[in-house]
């Protein structure tokens, strides 16, 4: 079995989803006022990131943590809800290049699989009318199906990204020489590294620089 892995922000999507969700927390017409105990609990791991004394990886989990503590109260419905709303505000800025990338995967019988460090609602909601056979995001912890904000959230990025993709396959056969994976930086090369046949989408410049050297295609 072949199998294609896309990347979701700056690659399959060609934006960034986490601003976007920021931006619609900040202006929602109900939950609005949830903004203020986001902004107050991303600054410090921001500003050390800027620093350059916090690693953006744990910045970035603090983050997406933090996202989820401002929505505390909200039921599973009401979550998947409030993501189906970002959804909406998606679609035009696929990467249509990519997406037919997608499509021609799906025609050739390869094994499509969507790997995100994005919340997997919000990426179910999105790529619903997509033909994506596997998605692995960032999972929303619940009980009782309320939202449990206090609950450790693991976020989906570098390494974990191959970890999880290895996971799902299983004890599948994978024709690894010929399956293709599609990312836009330098934290999915792990993933870019597993298959035959890499593709750097709208590369950030390190990721240029590294598929320039070795080779890759680049979108």
């Amino acid at each position: 079995m072949r199998v294609a892995i896309f990347d979701f922000d700056g690659t399959l999507y060609a934006k960034e989803t986490f601003q976007l969700m920021m931006n619609h927390l900040k202006n929602h017409p109900i939950h609005s006022r949830r903004y203020r105990k986001f902004y107050r609990a991303i600054m410090p791991p921001y500003i050390g990131h800027k620093l350059k004394i916090y690693p953006e990886a744990k910045m970035r989990a603090r983050s997406v943590q933090a996202y989820l503590a401002a929505l505390e109260t909200f039921s599973k419905q009401e979550l998947e809800e409030y993501f189906g709303e970002i959804a909406e505000l998606m679609h035009d800025d696929f990467n249509h290049e990519v997406v037919e990338r997608l499509k021609q995967h799906v025609s050739n019988e390869d094994y499509c699989m969507l790997v995100s460090g994005a919340f997997t609602p919000l990426l179910h909601a999105v790529t619903k009318e997509l033909p994506i056979e596997k998605i692995i995001g960032t999972e929303v912890p619940y009980e009782a199906d309320i939202l449990a904000h206090r609950t450790p959230v693991i976020h989906i990025q570098g390494p974990l990204k191959t970890e999880k993709i290895l996971e799902a396959l299983g004890d599948q056969a994978i024709d690894w020489k010929n399956s293709y994976a599609y990312g836009d930086s330098l934290s999915d090369v792990p993933v870019l590294e597993l298959v035959g046949n890499p593709v750097a989408v709208r590369p950030e410049p390190r990721l240029r620089t590294l598929a320039s050297e070795r080779n890759w295609e680049i979108i």
